[in-house]
């Protein structure tokens, strides 16, 4: 009979979190389990207005936080450098940014202005390309790289809009990135999670069908909740998920299996 084996853990780890606005944010969940499993880590939230309604939540926790505007010139190169100072190296970065103008979002993708789709693009997703450029000289013993997306990048959903191209360059992005930072032992993934009610998903119009729809289609019959998304990311930050990279990765309760 063999030893038992033990579950994943991040004990001694050392992570970037960014993109936490309030409890309820993903970016919080994967925050509050990745230190339960013993991580230490930097989070970020937006901006210095924003700290006051986060810092709770991070210092609790033993969390330090770092506002963090990706579109300002110098925010992420800053945030990273006080990361290292800190931990000397870096094992995991979790990015959970999404973004686009009202207008363009609730808007059809045809109309969309050059404006707001760069901008849309340039938040949601050359950050992450942005942020895995400064931290992978860090990551001298490899490390895993995780982003947030979701099933509207692969097929067209109702009300979606803008952020499903978005998206969908996302995830190509994950395939590139894992390709270039596999021979450094850095792993790349995209999370694609159900819909939850996160402060970025309700700026999307007639969430509460969104997610009813989203529901009733799932062979689970149900949404997923923060703590089942937590769960797989920082799962993919840990070593037991250490020959995998490259993919999507859904935590819906299947939606995407169905028709």
């Amino acid at each position: 009979m063999t030893d038992a084996v033990a579950p994943f853990s991040l004990a001694g780890k050392k992570g970037l979190v960014l993109g936490v606005a309030n409890d309820q944010s993903i970016a919080w969940g994967c925050t509050r389990l990745a230190r339960a499993q013993g991580a230490d880590i930097v989070a970020t939230c937006v901006s210095e207005k924003a700290r006051k309604w986060v810092e709770p939540l991070t210092s609790a926790i033993g969390v330090d936080l770092v506002p963090c505007n990706v579109e300002a010139d110098g925010q992420l190169e800053a945030l990273v450098q006080h990361a290292v100072n800190k931990f000397g190296k870096l094992d995991f970065v979790i990015h959970s940014i999404a973004w686009a103008p009202l207008e363009d979002l609730h808007g059809a993708v045809v109309d969309s202005s050059r404006e707001g789709f760069a901008r849309a693009m340039n938040i949601s997703c050359h950050s992450f390309a942005e942020v895995a450029k400064l931290c992978a000289p860090y990551m001298t013993d490899g490390g895993s790289m995780i982003t947030m997306s979701y099933l509207g990048s692969v097929v067209a959903v109702p009300h979606y809009g803008l952020m499903g191209p978005v998206k969908a360059a996302l995830e190509s992005t994950v395939r590139y990135m894992a390709q270039e930072l596999g021979p450094k032992n850095i792993r790349v993934h995209a999370v694609s999670s159900g819909p939850i009610l996160t402060r970025a998903a309700s700026g999307l119009a007639d969430f509460d069908t969104f997610m009813e729809t989203a529901r009733a289609k799932a062979p689970l019959q149900r949404l997923v909740t923060l703590d089942e998304i937590a769960q797989l990311s920082t799962f993919l930050c840990s070593d037991a998920a250490s020959g995998m990279t490259g993919q999507t990765i859904y935590v819906d309760a299947g939606v995407n299996a169905v028709d």
